[in-house]
């Protein structure tokens, strides 16, 4: 593979390649002034698929929900409890993708008259998943029915004393599953090691869109049982604004069917017809429609503050309640935990950074320590994996020296399956996840074994995710042409997110103007190309970086090829185009 420019090593160590490598980006006919066909096929798309993806709808792209193994069953038994009024309670996970997965279902019931509970754990003092104590209570005050949402798949005790006590109970979830599988009703879930190949290829769903699939079933099947002849049917689109939501902040992939959901759903949340996520909007200060991004880094975080400080249920609430004056003191109370919440990552993110500094060199990071508050150690991991490039782990030990982890993969590393496999040797109480992400229990006396095990074990896939990594860029423009016209042609091929990444951009050669720290850590440099053009560039957290100090104290006369995220800075009067550097070259 030719490196761009002949990159071979950038001041982060990487060499520079083309992002597309196929036979499409060789054609001799294709056209290089049609940007958003070079960035789909870029990202994977087929030529013949190329209109589909230019407009992603749920249409185009949603399955037929019967190929998902108990998708039928779990239909059946919701639509006969809709007809009988059963009490149905929801029970959701504490974060966003369970906060919204309960608010979907929560709406569509209310829509087809049962105005269904809710129940979501507390992070601290239950834990993450389903309890045998919760749902068998649960039972005992009259509920009927219970459908778990992004929990579930791992709930073997808790499903089995569910099955005893005499409750039905539904799992929906995404996580990764096991081949024996827990005692429940239905088990709806792509990952499913026993599911078909078409159902297992949607195994990125969030469990939002999960639940979306299941609503869309449960209204065929209701209909099918002329349900609708005393009742208008839901408008399932109306929800796509959760479910966007909860894909985005879930950090799932953005490809297929979830680019559909949060294209569309962006579209909805544009009207701000759920008075929950319109409050939320409004705290987070945003004053035009919200992009993918705003969903994982304003939105999103809100939503989790309240799981992470105590105040678990503050994100269903939200998100299906009908009154404006119910969401904005809500939202306001989230917006207050947000920020509790930022102070204490900042605390626990020192403190695993200093420790982090008195490690030997390792594939997989595991950081413990006393005191660490749980609610945030899943934010921690995920920024020790962006400083170190390795999958990280980071635990949360109590005074009985119970430690709750978080951990957080690099592309090539499948850290949910390790932690499964950790868990059926015995070095955890409990643990689960996906590729990218995991949860984790662990006594504080199995930690060094636990470090030792997922080092072996995953050294040499991190090992081949380290060889293999390449900066992947999309284009080469002049700095003249970092212009707000080209950034607002880039969205042609989104909305971008996890897996479908944002278009990475070469421009320079430049020269250093100006350059300072600001905020904890960033680099701001104003640049100035050989064409007479100028622009600002950021680099975040890269203050300590060799990347941020050769910045810092570039000669004058030094040049530099930057690569980066072109962004419009719409602060001022006028619409600027910035470029948000991942990577710098000397020229």
């Amino acid at each position: 593979m030719s490196n761009i420019l002949n990159i071979e090593k950038s001041l982060s160590g990487q060499a520079w390649h083309w992002r597309a490598t196929g036979a499409d980006a060789r054609d001799p006919d294709f056209r290089p002034d049609d940007l958003t066909d070079q960035l789909l096929i870029a990202r994977g798309v087929a030529r013949e698929d190329l209109a589909r993806h230019k407009e992603p709808t749920i249409r185009a792209f949603l399955p037929d929900p019967s190929i998902f193994k108990d998708m039928q069953n779990a239909a059946q038994r919701i639509c006969d409890a809709i007809e009988a009024q059963e009490k149905i309670v929801i029970y959701g996970d504490y974060d966003v993708d369970g906060a919204t997965s309960a608010a979907l279902l929560i709406r569509l019931l209310r829509d087809l008259g049962v105005e269904a509970g809710y129940y979501i754990p507390d992070r601290l003092m239950e834990g993450y998943g389903p309890s045998g104590e919760a749902l068998v209570k649960l039972g005992q005050q009259g509920s009927d029915l219970v459908v778990t949402v992004d929990c579930g798949a791992m709930a073997y005790d808790a499903l089995s004393q569910a099955k005893q006590s005499g409750l039905d109970v539904i799992v929906v979830d995404h996580h990764k599953c096991a081949a024996e599988l827990p005692e429940a009703l239905a088990l709806v879930n792509p990952n499913r090691l026993d599911e078909n190949d078409e159902a297992a290829s949607h195994g990125h769903l969030a469990a939002v869109g999960v639940a979306f699939i299941l609503a869309a079933e449960i209204v065929r099947t209701l209909r099918g049982r002329e349900y609708f002849e005393k009742c208008s049917e839901p408008k399932l689109m109306k929800l796509l604004d959760i479910v966007a939501l909860g894909t985005v902040a879930d950090v799932a992939k953005i490809q297929g069917l979830n680019r559909a959901f949060v294209a569309q759903g962006l579209k909805v949340m544009a009207m701000r017809a759920n008075v929950g996520i319109s409050a939320l909007i409004e705290v987070s200060g945003l004053n035009r429609a919200p992009m993918a991004s705003d969903l994982g880094f304003a939105l999103g975080p809100r939503i989790n503050a309240g799981g992470r400080v105590g105040a678990s249920d503050l994100g269903v609430r939200l998100l299906s309640t009908e009154s404006r004056e119910e969401a904005m003191a809500i939202a306001l109370q989230l917006d207050h935990h947000n920020k509790e919440r930022r102070a204490i990552e900042a605390m626990v993110q020192e403190e695993a950074e200093e420790m982090l500094a008195k490690q030997s060199n390792q594939a997989v990071v595991v950081l413990a320590g006393k005191g660490w508050h749980p609610g945030v150690i899943g934010i921690v991991a995920g920024r020790i994996k962006e400083k170190t490039g390795k999958p990280s782990i980071v635990i949360a030990l109590d005074d009985e020296g119970v430690g709750k982890g978080s951990g957080r993969s690099i592309n090539g590393v499948d850290l949910g399956a390790a932690i499964i496999g950790a868990r059926e040797l015995g070095l955890l109480v409990a643990g689960g996840g996906h590729a990218m992400a995991a949860g984790l229990t662990v006594n504080a006396d199995n930690i060094t074994a636990l470090r030792a095990w997922l080092n072996d074990k995953l050294a040499d896939d991190v090992g081949n995710a380290a060889d293999g990594r390449a900066l992947l860029c999309d284009a080469i423009l002049s700095p003249r042409g970092l212009n707000p016209e080209f950034v607002d042609a880039l969205d042609g091929a989104g909305p971008y997110g996890m897996g479908w990444p944002s278009p990475r951009i070469v421009t320079g050669p430049v020269r250093i103007i100006k350059c300072d720290i600001v905020g904890k850590d960033h680099v701001r440099a104003i640049v100035s190309g050989g064409d007479g053009a100028s622009f600002k560039a950021m680099a975040f957290r890269q203050g300590e970086s060799l990347l941020g100090q050769t910045l810092l104290h570039a000669d004058k006369d030094k040049r530099f090829w930057l690569a980066g995220r072109a962004k419009i800075d719409d602060w001022g009067a006028q619409r600027k185009a910035e470029l948000h550097i991942d990577d710098v070259a000397e020229a």
